[in-house]
């Protein structure tokens, strides 16, 4: 076992496929089969069920992949360390993302930072704002942008920007060509959900809260895993939602969608910086920590938030 295998066995799991694997390794596909039998045959279980469309990791490969994304990332950190004793800013930094500022807030700024540093390797993990900040917890990734505030002690966070949501609705629906939207009536209406940890079904609770109101109280049809699915059935008709701006921007501006405040709901969130509250940031981390900071307008000196 090396941790070139390891790291192979990694991108399995992330892209249920062998094969899609193989393209971001720059293996062929039989050698990435191999990698993972050597693997296999060094621990003495099956590590992935080969199903008829994905690669599934077996309990034993779950497990394994927790350590996997452990030992990878300890071995990010330390030639992050050895470049910033050698005076460089070079080296590897796993960053995770939810939905908003991984899918469109983070990249850009990766892209810039990039070519400020082109010695250095970022690597974005996108997930619901749960499974990021239980990656930064565990040490998967070392920073992560969030949409909603955690109670976990381990975690320390900072407000880094604002994102303003607002009731989206189809092209053609009797509300389109509103500006705002009475709760009460927003309440009968079929409405499609984040699922359980996102940062938006959690801004959306607190919001509804400081109402007077109650998820439960909302007439919800449906729950997507996905900013991205939430705005298909948006398209297909199947009822109306409350998301980022930032998301449906392009389709506001075709005509596709409209976009309409809901009177008496604060719907306005932050973004926070996220980080384990007890280890040291490495030098590329706080690099990009002051890169990002930087070109979100915020200042160095911001407090965590408890």
């Amino acid at each position: 076992m090396d941790l070139w295998q390891l790291n192979i066995f990694c991108k399995v799991v992330e892209h249920k496929s062998f094969s899609k694997a193989a393209g971001v390794v720059h293996l062929s596909q039989p050698t990435v089969s191999s990698h993972i039998k050597d693997l296999e045959s060094h621990f003495g279980c099956r590590l992935i069920d080969r199903l008829s469309k994905e690669a599934v990791p077996t309990k034993a490969g779950m497990l394994l992949y927790d350590y996997a994304r452990r030992v990878l990332a300890l071995k990010d950190e330390a030639e992050t360390a050895l470049a910033d004793f050698m005076g460089k800013i070079r080296g590897r930094l796993t960053v995770g993302g939810s939905t908003i500022p991984g899918g469109y807030i983070l990249p850009p700024i990766i892209g810039r930072f990039f070519r400020a540093y082109p010695d250095v390797q970022v690597a974005l993990v996108n997930g619901d704002t749960e499974k990021i900040i239980h990656d930064v917890r565990e040490g998967f990734v070392e920073l992560g942008i969030v949409g909603a505030r955690t109670s976990d002690r381990k975690i320390a966070q900072e407000r880094l920007l604002e994102d303003e949501m607002r009731l989206v609705v189809p092209a053609g629906h009797r509300w389109a060509g509103q500006k705002t939207v009475r709760i009460e009536e927003l309440l009968a209406e079929p409405f499609i959900l984040r699922e359980d940890g996102s940062g938006t079904r959690k801004s959306i609770r607190q919001s509804l809260a400081g109402s007077g109101y109650r998820l439960e109280d909302m007439k919800v049809i449906a729950e997507m895993g996905s900013t991205q699915a939430v705005i298909q059935a948006i398209r297909s008709g199947m009822g109306v939602s409350i998301l980022s701006l930032i998301a449906v921007e392009e389709r506001i501006e075709t005509g596709a969608f409209a976009a309409m405040k809901i009177e008496g709901l604060n719907l306005r969130r932050r973004f926070y910086l996220t980080r384990h509250r007890h280890r040291s940031p490495s030098p590329l981390c706080l690099a990009f920590i002051e890169f990002i900071k930087a070109h979100c307008g915020v200042k160095s000196e911001s407090c965590p938030v408890d």
